[in-house]
């Protein structure tokens, strides 16, 4: 043999670059392995399921012919292919399917199934229904506690403001302690000698926020003539009843 020319156009033209080969042994390997496969899948046996399968379906895709007994007694009645049935053609065109149990399940089974996945979907609509509701409840209580919380920072702003006026009143009539210990505001530093005093004071009173001011804004305006969400000291009960506004809290808002 003659040795290969290496300035010839064959050799030029062949691709050298690297890596080539390797992505063709690769290719070469996958068509193999693949190749492999659709032989086993040819040489592989069928089961019996399947070979029962293939042939029913066979069947049931095949049209029925003359050598089918009812199929002739119907066209012996007149019956063409593809006619609906029934005198006046108010019949099915496509037989009954037929629907084959391959499982081994009892009858009834998958009817059990079904009640069960319907009972499993109620009960999680109703949980998610009950979370509902309850985020609802949630959420109107946190508004009702909020609105409440609100107004009791109103009336203790009220009450404070109260307490300020009863205490400069009191004492513009020289009337050196008040006719109740909350009807003036305590101050800010006490002793430690009156602190357990005061607090067994504070405990002997069982008034809330809205009964305190109510009683306390009843003193001022019976003993002072004064009211607080005017802001005005009227000379007597009578100018009082008469240029009020109001008589109460709910009147002034």
């Amino acid at each position: 043999d003659e040795e290969e020319d290496y300035m010839s156009d064959l050799f030029i033209k062949q691709d050298v670059r690297p890596g080539l080969p390797m992505v063709r042994r690769m290719k070469e390997a996958i068509q193999k392995e693949e190749k492999q496969k659709e032989a086993n899948e040819k040489n592989r046996q069928k089961s019996i399921k399947e070979e029962e399968k293939e042939r029913r379906d066979l069947v049931l895709k095949s049209a029925l012919g003359n050598e089918n007994k009812g199929f002739a007694l119907l066209q012996k009645m007149g019956y063409k292919s593809g006619q609906a049935l029934g005198k006046s053609g108010e019949g099915i065109v496509e037989p009954i399917p037929l629907n084959i149990k391959t499982g081994l399940s009892g009858l009834g089974h998958e009817e059990l199934k079904k009640r069960k996945a319907e009972e499993k979907l109620e009960n999680y609509r109703q949980k998610l229904h009950m979370k509902k509701q309850a985020n609802e409840q949630a959420a109107d209580q946190f508004r009702i506690r909020f609105k409440n919380k609100q107004e009791e920072r109103k009336m203790e702003g009220d009450l404070r403001k109260s307490q300020r006026a009863c205490q400069q009143l009191d004492m513009q009539k020289d009337i050196d302690a008040p006719k109740e210990t909350w009807y003036w505001l305590e101050p800010e530093e006490e002793d430690k000698k009156d602190e357990e005093d005061k607090e067994d004071e504070c405990t002997s009173s069982d008034l809330n926020v809205s009964e305190k001011l109510h009683a306390l804004t009843a003193y001022l305006r019976e003993e002072h003539f004064y009211c607080i969400w005017c802001g005005t000291t009227y000379e007597d009960s009578e100018d009082l009843s008469s240029n009020c506004p109001g008589n109460s809290a709910a009147d002034h808002d």
